[in-house]
């Protein structure tokens, strides 16, 4: 690969460190393997070929999330016969609270809600930096957000307010 930083980081570098992330937002939008590896790898393609320049590290966080996001939103657009991954493998409802898990939670979230809870959750995000990567209002985040926490207060029977 080329000598191109970003943030500070080589191209290698960014795909160690964001691998996890790009990913994670990947399957919780899509729920299929094979079309999260596609967006995963459009993702980081994309970082390669254009090159932008970047402030910093949370910057750099922030593109690679939105071009994900983006790259799903494609994909389902263009490939409507994607299987939501808890079917595919016959997931079974957790037995007690002890077995319920956050992954499995999401899952169950409709796909605006899903992103919204991810992003905020597990990704750590402030509003602000969700509205810039979804590109929508605030308001509308804040209330994906409330619905999907009661949403997931449904689904996992935790307490949603508290970060995972």
């Amino acid at each position: 690969m080329g000598s191109k930083l970003y943030a500070g980081l080589s191209y290698e570098q960014v795909v160690r460190k964001y691998a996890q992330n790009v990913s994670s937002a990947c399957m919780m939008r899509l729920q299929n393997w094979a079309d999260a590896e596609d967006c995963f790898q459009n993702t980081f393609l994309k970082l390669y070929q254009k090159s932008p320049d970047f402030k910093n590290e949370n910057h750099l966080k922030a593109w690679l999330l939105r071009v994900a996001i983006n790259e799903c939103k494609n994909c389902i657009r263009d490939n409507r016969r994607h299987l939501p991954l808890d079917s595919a493998l016959n997931l079974p409802a957790p037995s007690s609270e002890d077995d319920a898990d956050l992954s499995w939670a999401l899952l169950k979230l409709e796909g605006d809600y899903r992103e919204v809870v991810y992003l905020y959750y597990v990704e750590r995000m402030k509003v602000r930096e969700i509205v810039e990567i979804l590109g929508k209002n605030q308001n509308t985040v804040k209330t994906l957000l409330s619905r999907g926490r009661e949403k997931l207060r449904k689904i996992y029977g935790g307490d949603a307010d508290e970060r995972v």
